[in-house]
């Protein structure tokens, strides 16, 4: 079984922000794969299902991203999933827009959330689908006003490819080894 954490903030208002591309490719997994990410439990709104043959809890932490760590903690200790098997979708304001990184533990890249995962699990071990949201005007902004803000309407077009790599790196983690999924979409 895997667990696989979308990362974002709740709330209507930050539904078309770049800091909710976690929840927004979670979404697209759940509806492509007949799965309702609607149960509450522990400040988390959860779905359970298939996802290529693997069993999967899709997780939206009901806190800020920020806060990831405790919602996660309950459900992988209630389901008994070891990091190695959670799988965190995570905005990289390092990237550009677009860009798919996979890894295996490592830092955390600038997020306060994979900080907050990591000491939550007492692991940093889980897998990171780093997903690029820098667009052309990142350089002049400071990343907190960055990632708070909406995709503009030339990036919302390039977000359905987006979400479908990010999707793909995804379906690869579940399906393969995790070392070759990493080469494969590495830096």
């Amino acid at each position: 079984m895997k667990l696989i954490i979308g990362l974002g903030n709740p709330g209507e208002k930050y539904i078309n922000r770049r800091s909710n591309i976690g929840f927004k490719i979670l979404d697209v997994i759940a509806n492509n794969n007949n799965i309702d990410i609607r149960t509450k439990k522990k400040k988390s709104l959860i779905g359970r299902g298939e996802f290529e043959g693997e069993e999967v809890v899709l997780l939206k932490p009901q806190t800020y991203a920020e806060l990831a760590g405790e919602a996660a903690l309950y459900i992988a200790s209630f389901l008994r999933i070891k990091p190695e098997d959670i799988i965190v979708i995570m905005d990289d304001f390092a990237l550009d827009l677009g860009k798919i990184v996979v890894e295996q533990g490592g830092i955390n890249h600038g997020h306060p959330g994979i900080d907050n995962l990591a000491i939550a699990l007492k692991s940093p071990n889980f897998i990171r689908v780093r997903v690029g949201i820098v667009g052309k005007s990142a350089s002049k902004k400071k990343r907190e006003q960055y990632v708070n803000q909406e995709f503009d309407p030339l990036e919302n077009v390039q977000l359905i490819n987006i979400i479908n790599d990010a999707e793909a790196a995804i379906r690869s983690i579940t399906q393969g080894d995790i070392d070759e999924v990493v080469e494969k979409f590495r830096l």
